[in-house]
């Protein structure tokens, strides 16, 4: 197996319960997302949403200092869009990624979503990167090598004529909150480390609507499009079964 975590029936429990409120959380955001709101805000719905569970603690806060229980990345923001004053306006679009621990164990999981009515632009974006991540969903089970989600992914997105921010990966997860392997967004099929049953991987399409590239900003959390173009982001936690995968969050 190498370097892969592999889980018991115990833990992959705890993981279930962790990945069921972390669902249920985003979609909780995903209704509150409006014109008007911050996005301090939101990071405060989200982590008072998480604590009214029992066991139940935000995978964010603290990990590497950081400060807030969701990463909120509006419009060219690509990841790790640190909440703050923002007011979100129409036509906005805000990727809201998020974890949940339980028993130790973390999720993972983004959802990137309109403010209002946006443009067809954003939508197509939107719905592309969405896509992208269910098609790679179909095609993770044991035995497939992670060059194969990579390629799919990137199959998807450049045939409809968007880019992959390629410095920016999925990764494993489970008692840490990124470890082995990377699974990138781009690749080769059949290649990489293969998938056993057991383990556990965020997958995470991250598209933007210009050229490929990132830069850092002075909050030192956010990184954004290089050329300022529009970002979106959304990312399942999957659990590879013998039969395919089973989406934990």
């Amino acid at each position: 197996m190498g370097k892969f975590q592999i889980f018991t029936a115990e833990e992959q429990q705890s993981l279930r319960e962790a990945g069921k409120i972390l669902s249920e959380c985003l979609a909780y955001i995903g209704d509150l997302v409006a014109p008007g709101i911050t996005t301090k805000e939101l990071d405060r719905a989200a982590e008072e949403f998480i604590r009214r569970h029992e066991g139940a603690t935000p995978a964010f806060q603290g990990y590497h200092g950081y400060p807030a229980t969701l990463c909120t990345s509006v419009n060219e923001e690509c990841v790790h869009g640190l909440p703050g004053d923002r007011v979100l306006k129409e036509g906005d679009i805000i990727a809201t990624d998020c974890g949940v621990m339980i028993n130790n164990l973390y999720t993972d999981a983004c959802r990137t979503f309109g403010v209002g009515k946006i443009s067809k632009e954003a939508q197509k974006l939107l719905d592309v990167t969405s896509n992208a991540l269910e098609a790679a969903v179909a095609v993770t089970r044991s035995g497939v090598r992670v060059g194969t989600i990579s390629a799919t992914i990137q199959d998807l997105v450049e045939a409809e004529g968007l880019t992959i921010v390629s410095a920016l990966t999925g990764h494993g997860l489970g008692k840490t909150l990124h470890q082995f392997p990377d699974v990138p967004n781009y690749g080769e099929k059949d290649t990489g480390p293969m998938l056993p049953v057991g383990t556990l991987i965020a997958v995470e399409p991250i598209v933007c609507t210009g050229k490929d590239g990132i830069k850092e900003t002075s909050d030192l959390w956010t990184i954004n499009t290089r050329d300022g173009s529009l970002s979106a982001h959304f990312e399942h936690t999957l659990l590879i079964t013998e039969e395919g995968c089973e989406i934990i969050a």
